[in-house]
Protein backbone atom coordinates (compact mmCIF):
# COMPACT_ATOMS: atom_id res chain seq x y z
CA UNK A 1 0.00 0.00 0.00
CA UNK A 2 1.37 3.38 -0.96
CA UNK A 3 2.52 5.36 2.03
CA UNK A 4 2.37 2.38 4.38
CA UNK A 5 5.00 2.21 7.09
CA UNK A 6 6.75 -1.15 7.38
CA UNK A 7 7.59 -2.55 10.79
CA UNK A 8 10.35 -4.75 12.08
CA UNK A 9 7.90 -7.60 12.46
CA UNK A 10 7.02 -7.37 8.77
CA UNK A 11 10.66 -7.57 7.77
CA UNK A 12 11.20 -3.83 7.55
CA UNK A 13 13.63 -1.53 9.32
CA UNK A 14 13.35 -0.66 12.97
CA UNK A 15 11.85 2.78 13.52
CA UNK A 16 14.30 5.68 13.90
CA UNK A 17 13.82 6.45 17.58
CA UNK A 18 16.40 9.23 17.58
CA UNK A 19 15.88 11.28 14.41
CA UNK A 20 18.53 13.91 13.81
CA UNK A 21 17.12 17.42 14.06
CA UNK A 22 17.76 19.72 11.11
CA UNK A 23 18.47 22.85 13.10
CA UNK A 24 18.69 24.25 16.61
CA UNK A 25 16.76 27.39 17.52
CA UNK A 26 18.73 29.87 19.64
CA UNK A 27 16.02 30.82 22.10
CA UNK A 28 17.72 30.59 25.51
CA UNK A 29 17.55 33.97 27.19
CA UNK A 30 20.69 35.12 28.99
CA UNK A 31 22.79 32.03 28.20
CA UNK A 32 26.12 32.07 30.06
CA UNK A 33 28.99 33.04 27.68
CA UNK A 34 31.11 30.02 26.73
CA UNK A 35 34.25 29.79 24.62
CA UNK A 36 35.93 26.69 23.17
CA UNK A 37 39.31 25.71 24.59
CA UNK A 38 41.17 25.32 21.28
CA UNK A 39 40.62 28.87 20.04
CA UNK A 40 41.36 30.18 23.54
CA UNK A 41 44.65 28.30 23.61
CA UNK A 42 45.87 28.98 20.06
CA UNK A 43 45.78 32.19 17.94
CA UNK A 44 43.24 31.70 15.16
CA UNK A 45 41.77 35.21 14.88
CA UNK A 46 43.27 38.46 13.64
CA UNK A 47 43.79 41.27 16.16
CA UNK A 48 43.85 43.87 13.39
CA UNK A 49 41.04 46.40 12.92
CA UNK A 50 41.80 46.58 9.19
CA UNK A 51 41.46 43.79 6.59
CA UNK A 52 44.20 41.29 7.44
CA UNK A 53 45.21 39.09 4.51
CA UNK A 54 48.27 37.45 6.07
CA UNK A 55 48.61 33.69 6.31
CA UNK A 56 49.14 32.99 10.00
CA UNK A 57 51.45 30.13 10.99
CA UNK A 58 51.79 28.98 14.59
CA UNK A 59 53.62 26.10 16.26
CA UNK A 60 53.75 25.39 19.97
CA UNK A 61 54.54 22.15 21.80
CA UNK A 62 53.94 20.05 18.70
CA UNK A 63 50.67 21.74 17.69
CA UNK A 64 50.82 23.33 14.25
CA UNK A 65 48.20 25.75 12.96
CA UNK A 66 47.95 27.59 9.66
CA UNK A 67 45.17 30.15 9.18
CA UNK A 68 44.44 31.28 5.61
CA UNK A 69 42.20 34.29 4.89
CA UNK A 70 39.72 34.85 2.11
CA UNK A 71 39.96 37.90 -0.15
CA UNK A 72 38.00 39.76 2.56
CA UNK A 73 40.63 39.02 5.19
CA UNK A 74 41.01 36.89 8.29
CA UNK A 75 38.20 36.50 10.79
CA UNK A 76 38.81 38.93 13.65
CA UNK A 77 38.61 38.53 17.41
CA UNK A 78 35.41 40.61 17.29
CA UNK A 79 33.95 38.27 14.65
CA UNK A 80 34.46 35.52 17.20
CA UNK A 81 31.54 36.97 19.19
CA UNK A 82 29.26 35.08 16.79
CA UNK A 83 30.90 31.75 17.62
CA UNK A 84 30.82 32.50 21.36
CA UNK A 85 27.10 33.26 21.11
CA UNK A 86 26.45 30.00 19.23
CA UNK A 87 28.57 27.90 21.60
CA UNK A 88 26.86 29.52 24.61
CA UNK A 89 23.41 28.67 23.26
CA UNK A 90 24.38 25.08 22.46
CA UNK A 91 25.97 24.50 25.87
CA UNK A 92 22.93 25.94 27.67
CA UNK A 93 20.71 23.60 25.67
CA UNK A 94 22.90 20.58 26.41
CA UNK A 95 22.77 21.36 30.12
CA UNK A 96 18.97 21.48 29.85
CA UNK A 97 18.88 18.08 28.13
CA UNK A 98 17.77 19.47 24.77
CA UNK A 99 18.80 18.10 21.38
CA UNK A 100 21.16 20.31 19.39
CA UNK A 101 22.45 20.54 15.84
CA UNK A 102 25.39 22.01 13.94
CA UNK A 103 22.94 24.33 12.17
CA UNK A 104 21.55 27.10 14.35
CA UNK A 105 18.81 29.61 13.64
CA UNK A 106 19.28 32.81 15.60
CA UNK A 107 17.73 36.25 15.75
CA UNK A 108 20.22 38.88 14.66
CA UNK A 109 18.90 41.34 17.25
CA UNK A 110 19.44 38.83 20.07
CA UNK A 111 23.00 38.19 18.89
CA UNK A 112 23.81 41.90 18.86
CA UNK A 113 22.30 42.48 22.29
CA UNK A 114 23.98 39.42 23.87
CA UNK A 115 27.41 40.52 22.61
CA UNK A 116 26.98 44.13 23.78
CA UNK A 117 26.68 45.62 20.28
CA UNK A 118 24.51 48.44 19.01
CA UNK A 119 21.41 47.48 17.03
CA UNK A 120 21.78 50.19 14.39
CA UNK A 121 21.63 49.53 10.67
CA UNK A 122 25.41 49.77 10.49
CA UNK A 123 25.73 47.04 13.13
CA UNK A 124 23.67 44.68 10.97
CA UNK A 125 25.90 45.47 7.99
CA UNK A 126 29.03 44.71 10.02
CA UNK A 127 27.44 41.45 11.14
CA UNK A 128 27.11 40.38 7.50
CA UNK A 129 30.79 41.17 6.92
CA UNK A 130 31.71 39.12 9.99
CA UNK A 131 29.85 36.08 8.63
CA UNK A 132 31.76 36.48 5.35
CA UNK A 133 35.12 36.46 7.11
CA UNK A 134 34.21 33.52 9.37
CA UNK A 135 33.09 31.43 6.40
CA UNK A 136 36.11 32.39 4.30
CA UNK A 137 38.85 31.84 6.87
CA UNK A 138 40.34 28.36 6.64
CA UNK A 139 42.18 26.49 9.41
CA UNK A 140 44.71 23.70 8.87
CA UNK A 141 46.01 21.94 11.96
CA UNK A 142 47.44 18.64 13.13
CA UNK A 143 45.46 16.69 15.71
CA UNK A 144 46.89 13.74 17.63
CA UNK A 145 44.39 10.91 18.14
CA UNK A 146 45.90 8.01 20.07
CA UNK A 147 49.20 7.27 18.32
CA UNK A 148 48.09 8.82 15.02
CA UNK A 149 48.57 12.40 13.94
CA UNK A 150 45.76 13.71 11.74
CA UNK A 151 46.09 16.87 9.67
CA UNK A 152 42.75 18.45 8.76
CA UNK A 153 41.44 21.62 7.18
CA UNK A 154 38.12 23.35 7.84
CA UNK A 155 36.37 26.69 7.99
CA UNK A 156 35.30 28.37 11.21
CA UNK A 157 31.71 28.12 9.98
CA UNK A 158 30.47 25.98 7.11
CA UNK A 159 27.71 28.22 5.77
CA UNK A 160 25.28 31.02 6.67
CA UNK A 161 22.04 32.47 5.40
CA UNK A 162 20.14 35.67 6.22
CA UNK A 163 16.39 36.15 6.15
CA UNK A 164 15.24 39.76 5.63
CA UNK A 165 11.80 41.26 6.11
CA UNK A 166 11.87 43.00 2.72
CA UNK A 167 14.46 43.62 0.03
CA UNK A 168 16.94 46.04 1.52
CA UNK A 169 15.28 45.73 4.93
CA UNK A 170 16.79 44.82 8.28
CA UNK A 171 17.85 41.20 8.74
CA UNK A 172 15.55 39.13 10.93
CA UNK A 173 16.91 35.61 11.32
CA UNK A 174 20.26 34.08 10.50
CA UNK A 175 20.96 30.39 9.94
CA UNK A 176 24.57 29.37 10.51
CA UNK A 177 26.16 25.93 10.25
CA UNK A 178 29.20 25.48 12.48
CA UNK A 179 32.22 23.46 11.44
CA UNK A 180 32.23 19.83 12.54
CA UNK A 181 35.43 20.61 14.45
CA UNK A 182 33.78 23.31 16.57
CA UNK A 183 30.62 21.26 17.07
CA UNK A 184 32.70 18.35 18.41
CA UNK A 185 34.24 20.74 20.94
CA UNK A 186 30.74 21.60 22.14
CA UNK A 187 29.61 17.98 22.31
CA UNK A 188 32.72 17.06 24.35
CA UNK A 189 32.14 20.14 26.55
CA UNK A 190 35.64 21.43 25.81
CA UNK A 191 34.61 24.95 26.77
CA UNK A 192 35.14 27.51 29.51
CA UNK A 193 32.86 30.20 30.93
CA UNK A 194 33.69 33.82 30.11
CA UNK A 195 32.90 36.96 32.05
CA UNK A 196 30.06 38.94 30.49
CA UNK A 197 32.40 41.93 30.67
CA UNK A 198 34.47 40.27 27.92
CA UNK A 199 32.10 41.86 25.40
CA UNK A 200 32.81 45.30 26.92
CA UNK A 201 36.51 45.12 26.07
CA UNK A 202 37.15 47.41 23.12
CA UNK A 203 40.72 46.56 22.15
CA UNK A 204 41.37 43.27 20.31
CA UNK A 205 44.51 42.56 22.36
CA UNK A 206 42.58 42.98 25.62
CA UNK A 207 40.12 40.32 24.51
CA UNK A 208 42.86 37.95 23.42
CA UNK A 209 44.89 38.41 26.62
CA UNK A 210 41.77 37.81 28.72
CA UNK A 211 41.13 34.56 26.82
CA UNK A 212 44.66 33.38 27.54
CA UNK A 213 44.46 34.33 31.21
CA UNK A 214 41.11 32.54 31.55
CA UNK A 215 42.42 29.43 29.81
CA UNK A 216 45.75 29.15 31.62
CA UNK A 217 44.89 30.54 35.03
CA UNK A 218 41.51 28.86 35.23
CA UNK A 219 40.58 28.38 38.87
CA UNK A 220 44.18 28.75 40.03
CA UNK A 221 45.29 31.87 41.87
CA UNK A 222 47.75 33.02 39.21
CA UNK A 223 49.53 32.34 35.91
CA UNK A 224 53.08 33.49 35.08
CA UNK A 225 54.25 33.71 31.47
CA UNK A 226 57.15 35.34 29.63
CA UNK A 227 56.45 38.32 27.40
CA UNK A 228 57.84 36.37 24.43
CA UNK A 229 55.49 33.41 24.98
CA UNK A 230 52.53 35.69 25.61
CA UNK A 231 53.30 37.52 22.36
CA UNK A 232 53.44 34.23 20.47
CA UNK A 233 50.24 32.84 21.95
CA UNK A 234 48.36 36.11 21.44
CA UNK A 235 48.91 36.12 17.68
CA UNK A 236 49.88 39.80 17.76
CA UNK A 237 51.95 41.05 14.81
CA UNK A 238 53.60 43.75 16.93
CA UNK A 239 57.34 43.70 17.74
CA UNK A 240 58.15 42.57 21.26
CA UNK A 241 58.96 46.08 22.54
CA UNK A 242 55.64 47.44 21.20
CA UNK A 243 53.76 44.45 22.58
CA UNK A 244 55.39 44.91 26.00
CA UNK A 245 54.29 48.57 25.97
CA UNK A 246 50.70 47.51 25.19
CA UNK A 247 50.74 45.05 28.10
CA UNK A 248 52.07 47.78 30.40
CA UNK A 249 49.21 50.02 29.27
CA UNK A 250 46.80 47.23 30.16
CA UNK A 251 48.40 46.97 33.60
CA UNK A 252 47.83 50.69 34.18
CA UNK A 253 44.23 50.55 32.87
CA UNK A 254 43.50 47.55 35.13
CA UNK A 255 40.19 46.74 33.47
CA UNK A 256 40.68 43.10 32.49
CA UNK A 257 37.72 41.06 33.82
CA UNK A 258 38.53 38.58 36.60
CA UNK A 259 42.31 39.11 36.52
CA UNK A 260 44.92 41.66 37.55
CA UNK A 261 48.15 41.93 35.56
CA UNK A 262 51.60 42.70 36.93
CA UNK A 263 55.10 42.81 35.45
CA UNK A 264 57.85 40.87 37.21
CA UNK A 265 61.61 40.68 36.81
CA UNK A 266 62.91 38.60 33.94
CA UNK A 267 60.36 39.92 31.41
CA UNK A 268 57.59 37.93 33.11
CA UNK A 269 53.89 38.82 33.21
CA UNK A 270 51.80 37.57 36.11
CA UNK A 271 48.01 37.22 35.96
CA UNK A 272 46.34 37.00 39.36
CA UNK A 273 42.69 36.10 39.89
CA UNK A 274 40.73 38.89 41.52
CA UNK A 275 39.14 38.24 44.92
CA UNK A 276 35.70 37.50 43.47
CA UNK A 277 36.91 34.49 41.48
CA UNK A 278 39.28 32.99 44.06
CA UNK A 279 38.18 29.73 45.59
CA UNK A 280 37.78 29.57 49.38
CA UNK A 281 39.91 26.47 49.75
CA UNK A 282 41.08 26.68 53.34
CA UNK A 283 44.57 27.38 54.63
CA UNK A 284 46.20 24.05 53.73
CA UNK A 285 45.13 23.64 50.08
CA UNK A 286 47.16 25.73 47.62
CA UNK A 287 47.18 25.93 43.82
CA UNK A 288 47.95 22.82 41.77
CA UNK A 289 50.93 22.79 39.39
CA UNK A 290 50.24 22.93 35.66
CA UNK A 291 51.53 19.39 35.07
CA UNK A 292 48.68 17.99 37.16
CA UNK A 293 46.12 19.49 34.79
CA UNK A 294 47.86 17.85 31.83
CA UNK A 295 47.59 14.48 33.59
CA UNK A 296 43.94 15.22 34.34
CA UNK A 297 43.30 15.84 30.63
CA UNK A 298 44.80 12.43 29.84
CA UNK A 299 42.47 10.79 32.35
CA UNK A 300 39.36 12.70 31.23
CA UNK A 301 39.83 13.82 27.59
CA UNK A 302 37.51 16.64 26.59
CA UNK A 303 36.56 17.62 30.14
CA UNK A 304 37.03 21.12 31.54
CA UNK A 305 39.77 20.25 34.03
CA UNK A 306 39.46 23.58 35.80
CA UNK A 307 35.76 22.97 36.38
CA UNK A 308 36.71 19.53 37.73
CA UNK A 309 39.20 21.19 40.04
CA UNK A 310 36.53 23.58 41.33
CA UNK A 311 34.15 20.64 41.96
CA UNK A 312 36.89 18.73 43.73
CA UNK A 313 37.77 21.68 45.97
CA UNK A 314 34.09 22.10 46.86
CA UNK A 315 33.86 18.37 47.65
CA UNK A 316 36.98 18.60 49.84
CA UNK A 317 35.58 21.60 51.71
CA UNK A 318 32.19 19.92 52.19
CA UNK A 319 34.01 16.88 53.61
CA UNK A 320 35.37 19.00 56.44
CA UNK A 321 38.76 20.01 54.95
CA UNK A 322 40.41 16.62 55.65
CA UNK A 323 44.20 16.48 55.68
CA UNK A 324 45.55 15.09 52.39
CA UNK A 325 48.76 13.09 52.09
CA UNK A 326 49.10 14.23 48.47
CA UNK A 327 46.96 17.07 47.13
CA UNK A 328 47.86 16.20 43.54
CA UNK A 329 46.98 12.50 43.88
CA UNK A 330 43.75 13.36 45.67
CA UNK A 331 42.68 15.56 42.76
CA UNK A 332 43.68 12.99 40.11
CA UNK A 333 41.83 10.29 42.03
CA UNK A 334 38.71 12.45 42.00
CA UNK A 335 39.08 12.95 38.23
CA UNK A 336 39.36 9.19 37.68
CA UNK A 337 36.15 8.59 39.62
CA UNK A 338 34.28 11.29 37.70
CA UNK A 339 35.53 10.02 34.33
CA UNK A 340 34.53 6.44 35.18
CA UNK A 341 30.97 7.55 35.97
CA UNK A 342 30.52 9.41 32.68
Amino acid sequence: MAGAVTTAGAGGLLPDRHPQIDFFLCDIFDAIPKDDLATMEHPMFSLSTRPDRRILSYEHNGTQIEVTPSVKGLATIHDKDILIFCVSQLMAALNMGRAISRTLTLTAHDLLVATNRETSGDSYRRLTEAFDRLAGTRIKTNIVIGDHEVTSGFGLIESWEIERKTRGGRMLNVSVTLSEWLFRAVMSKSVLTLSRDYFRLRKPLERRVYELARKHCGKQDYWRVSVQTLLKKSGSASPRRVFRKMIRDMIVANQLPDYEIAEEEGDIIRFTARARVLENDGPTLGPLPGAVFERARDIAPGWDVYALEADWRAYWAASGHPRLHSVEQAFLGYVKVRAAKR
